[in-house]
């Protein structure tokens, strides 16, 4: 069996997943102690190990595989395969996966966390596994099957912290957004079955349809892949999600788990050999408005998880307008503009399963130091963290698209796409560069906001004061997505030779183009003079710090003659000029414990907290009126048998005239 394996690579990657869906079973039997997440964490690494280099050497090789497997169910054949898109997504997947059960070794220890920990661990394999599987399956009722599993393994980990009552919203948020999504996907693979007589999913660029059915086939994809990408409007899940789960569980579901959204609609575009120009024009210009507005949201905020959180919108709109301009390449014969847009989108998904996680992970970090997601009660962290005050730091670099990191060389690629266009007859997506860079303004803002707050000036609290480092279980995690973040951002050819094998998949276009209109090489060449003068700096200083005698004071108070640290610049300080572009969709809720009156007023107390227009103003008081409907349709259940027999035959009876 061996020996089939070794010839067989494919094999190596269902022998991985099936090891991460059971890498969590051991916790749930040895419930005491921390052998149940000590061997859950070996089994994710088990995986990754199996995993990664196959897929890898298939990608690079050329390779696929298909298989059949038996079932009785009454869907058609049930086939799994492993094809250049399939094998792609699988990367993010068991890179993120085996790091993020080592970081809840530190982070989540079963030594705290008795009786969340076991559930914790099952759950994280199996969002892991579930994932893998949305990935290779080939038939729409198993899709939808892993679809399913994969949204209530995020419920679980999501709902960790069940006791808090916010935590319980974002799950019921997350739940129903879940599902309205799947009931979209239904109507997607109904469609598809009526078009092709199977649930197997059509061969690439084979299904031809009518332009009514292929327009609802395309508008059930964007609705129910775009409510897992987070792409706006259908975000409302997203933020408090992933702000109220555990960070190791966000960096799954951001890193991971958003970019099964992406799968899905490159998948269902790929079915179509001919798209209308509109499909493309209609998701460049919501991954624009998605990244413009995410961003412009995140500015405001002073919880850093929410942060984060809005800043992944703004990445999978970037990834969006990709797609979207790789589209309408293809439609209009510009093999240009199709390379760029595809190679810039689907780079930018590897580069964001790298960087989003390493926050995440920061933000833990600092969670677990002070105790608390709120940036205004934090700062001084960087004397007391240094370890993770730099790893966060070269995460905060890579997010804002800037050298030597690998977010510089994905979000390059689609700016040239965009300026490529300013030479074409009809200039109009040209008109996504100066949006672009609007967008990586008021993320260097937002990441300026999110570092500088947390870890420089002086601590805004107790707990700031007396934080500590992370333990080692904790920073190997983020020292590799932060090398990985680094080694992308300097030699990005091996990382775009992963991404050239997907090209063909969806835009065949692009293979006419002959590649990089650059050299990679120029890649390597900036990333590494940046990063020799930055040690050079830093040894610099370090050594004229040496030099010179040690003094410490308070930072500099702007002449008041006795400055606290409740002086300093706020979070929403910071960010309220920026914040101003995302206003028509963000309310800030000021409360007051009351007037302040007299000459000595009793402590009074005053919070702010940015709340999003849309989920506040519009879709909750929708769900409260349904869930009144509702409350006046529980009068019919009255605990009687005898009523409900009675349902019974008048639902019958009334069947019998309709069929009549």
């Amino acid at each position: 069996m061996f020996h089939d394996m070794m010839g067989e690579p494919s094999l190596f990657v269902l022998a991985a997943i099936v090891a991460a869906a059971v890498s969590g079973l051991p916790g749930l039997l040895f419930r005491h102690g921390p052998l149940g997440q000590r061997v859950g964490t070996t089994g994710a690494i088990l995986s990754a190990l199996l995993a990664l280099p196959a897929l890898v050497y298939m990608l690079l090789t050329g390779s696929t595989a298909r298989y059949l497997l038996e079932w009785n169910l009454p869907f058609g054949a049930c086939e799994i395969a492993l094809d250049p898109l399939s094998l792609f997504f699988l990367i993010p997947i068991f890179l993120v996966f085996p790091a993020g059960a080592l970081y809840a070794c530190g982070y989540w220890p079963a030594s705290s966390h008795r009786s969340s920990e076991p559930p914790v661990t099952f759950f994280y394999g199996l969002l892991a596994a579930a994932m893998a599987c949305v990935v290779v399956a080939r038939n729409g009722a198993l899709f939808m099957i892993s679809w399913e599993v994969m949204a209530l393994a995020g419920y679980f980990l999501l709902v960790t912290e069940h006791e808090e009552e916010e935590v319980r919203k974002a799950g019921a948020v997350y739940l129903i957004a879940s599902h309205i999504g799947a009931a979209s996907l239904l109507v997607l693979f109904s469609q598809l079955r009526l078009a092709t007589g199977s649930f197997l999913f059509p061969a690439t660029f084979s299904l031809h349809l009518a332009a009514g059915a292929a327009t609802v086939i395309f508008l059930t994809a964007l609705l129910g892949f775009g409510s897992k990408a987070g792409i706006m409007p259908l975000h409302i899940w997203l933020p408090s999600a992933h702000a109220n789960a555990p960070s190791h569980v966000s960096a799954i579901l951001s890193g991971v788990m958003l970019k099964m959204g992406v799968y899905g609609l490159l998948r269902v575009v790929s079915f179509f050999p001919e798209r209308p120009l509109w499909w493309g024009a209609l998701l460049t210009c919501a991954g624009l408005a998605s990244a413009l507005m995410g961003i412009g949201i995140a500015s405001a905020q002073k919880d850093i998880k929410r942060l984060l959180a809005y800043s992944s919108i703004e990445n999978l709109g970037i990834v969006v307008a990709g797609i979207g301009c790789a589209l309408v390449g293809q439609t209009t014969g510009n093999p240009r503009l199709a390379y760029l847009g595809l190679a810039g989108g689907l780079f930018h998904v590897l580069n964001h399963g790298l960087f989003k996680p390493l926050l995440f992970f920061s933000a833990g970090s600092v969670m677990h130091a002070t105790g608390t997601r709120e940036m205004d009660r934090m700062g001084g962290l960087g004397a007391r963290m240094p370890w993770s005050t730099a790893l966060s730091l070269c995460g905060a670099v890579a997010i804002c698209g800037l050298p030597p990191f690998n977010g510089f060389v994905s979000e390059f690629l689609l700016y040239l796409g965009f300026f490529g266009e300013a030479r074409s007859p009809e200039p109009y997506l040209a008109l996504g560069a100066p949006v672009l860079a609007l967008v990586g303004g008021v993320a260097v803002v937002s990441l300026v906001k999110l570092f500088g707050i947390t870890f420089l000036g002086s601590p805004r609290s107790y707990q700031a004061a007396h934080s500590h480092e992370s333990p080692a279980s904790m920073l190997l995690p983020m020292a590799l997505m932060a090398l990985l973040s680094l080694s992308a951002g300097i030699f990005p050819q091996f990382f775009l030779s992963l991404v050239g094998p997907v090209l063909p998949e969806v835009a065949p276009a692009s293979h006419a183009y002959p590649g990089l209109p650059i050299r990679p090489l120029w890649f390597t060449t900036i990333g590494a003079v940046l990063l020799v003068l930055g040690t050079l700096l830093f040894l610099y200083l370090r050594r004229r710090q040496s030099l010179l005698p040690a003094a410490t004071g308070p930072t500099w108070g702007c002449g008041y003659l006795r400055p606290t640290p409740r002086m300093q610049y706020t979070s929403s300080s910071f960010g309220l000029f920026f914040g101003s572009i995302a206003a028509p969709m963000i309310r800030t809720r000021i409360r007051r414990s009351g007037p302040l009156l007299g000459v000595a007023p009793a402590t009074g107390r005053l919070a702010y907290l940015p709340e999003e227009t849309l989920l506040y103003r519009i879709i909750m008081p929708v769900f409260s009126v349904v869930g009144m409907g509702f409350s006046y349709l529980r009068r019919l259940q009255h605990g009687e048998v005898q009523i409900y027999m009675l349902y019974i035959f008048a639902t019958l009876f009334v069947l019998m005239l309709w069929v009549r």
